[in-house]
């Protein structure tokens, strides 16, 4: 139970990686608009993108709550996921089954309190605030935990403010966090933005 589960986490962090990057953001074509397989999705995406660059970090679709198109979309949306993958993974795996459901109540709940509580945001979960604020908003894909950033190479910090105490996301006692980040930039470096280098506007990502 306990091993499926923590495999359901992995990959449902790697699903929220997916969708973000090719699905919410959409994928570029040349002279033409980005493509999504979801593309209302994707419409609803950018436009919270927009809301959240110009006023801090906030989003008011989430004090509207569902009278909002936008967060009765992401719900829906989370509730057809958390469904298929949940049904999936029954046969498999009660404990992937579990992680699931769990994974898809935490990306709301995490998703909405970031952008009601944008200093929380910017102290729990400072990959998101960096994704919506950074200069290069094609990057940290991640959500809830910055894993699959890490390992697929997306984590583009912006500042050492906003730099988590390791990669894994999670309160940790400081010597372990410690050298957890150090192994980890041997291996999964994260790319930086400061006022010494010039910003990404191109990353192969």
């Amino acid at each position: 139970m306990l091993k499926g589960f923590i495999a359901g986490l992995i990959v449902a962090n790697g699903f929220e990686w997916f969708a973000h990057k090719y699905v919410l953001h959409g994928v570029h074509r040349q002279g033409k608009t980005r493509f999504s397989p979801v593309p209302t999705s994707m419409r609803s995406h950018w436009e919270h993108h927009r809301i959240v660059r110009k006023v801090g970090f906030s989003d008011h679709g989430y004090v509207e709550g569902i009278k909002n198109w936008r967060t009765r979309n992401e719900i829906g949306s989370l509730v057809v996921v958390a469904t298929v993958f949940g049904v999936g993974f029954y046969p498999i795996s009660k404990g992937m089954t579990l992680a699931t459901l769990y994974s898809a109540c935490n990306y709301y709940y995490i998703h909405r309190r970031a952008h009601l509580e944008p200093e929380w945001a910017m102290k729990k979960i400072p990959w998101h605030y960096d994704h919506h604020m950074n200069s290069h908003q094609d990057a940290n894909w991640c959500v809830t935990k910055p894993w699959f950033d890490y390992v697929l190479g997306t984590r583009i910090i912006s500042s050492p403010a906003l730099q988590e105490s390791n990669p894994l996301g999670i309160a940790l006692p400081q010597a372990l966090s410690t050298r957890l980040t150090r192994w980890a930039d041997q291996i999964f470096p994260a790319k930086w933005i400061n006022d010494d280098t010039k910003k990404l506007s191109k990353i192969d990502i």
